[in-house]
């Protein structure tokens, strides 16, 4: 699935899982929520996620933090 397929149709959260070069849009949405950070992230500006936790982060320092807290 192309991971722009429904962008923007809602404007509210959407759901996605996250492939390891890619991800799937399995509920159409306008962003998604940094576990990190607690920002909304537009789809079209998603670049960092971690597939094991099926998180995204907003920017790179994120997802450092986000995978540090796999090494501790």
């Amino acid at each position: 699935m192309n991971p722009f397929d429904g962008f923007g149709q809602k404007g509210g959260e959407a759901v996605l899982k996250y492939l390891d070069a890619d991800f799937a849009v399995l509920k159409p949405g306008a962003y998604v929520i940094c576990a990190i950070t607690g920002k909304k992230i537009p789809l079209d500006q998603l670049k960092y996620w971690n597939v094991d936790k099926q998180e995204a982060y907003a920017d790179a320092d994120a997802a450092l933090q986000g995978f540090a807290a796999d090494a501790s």
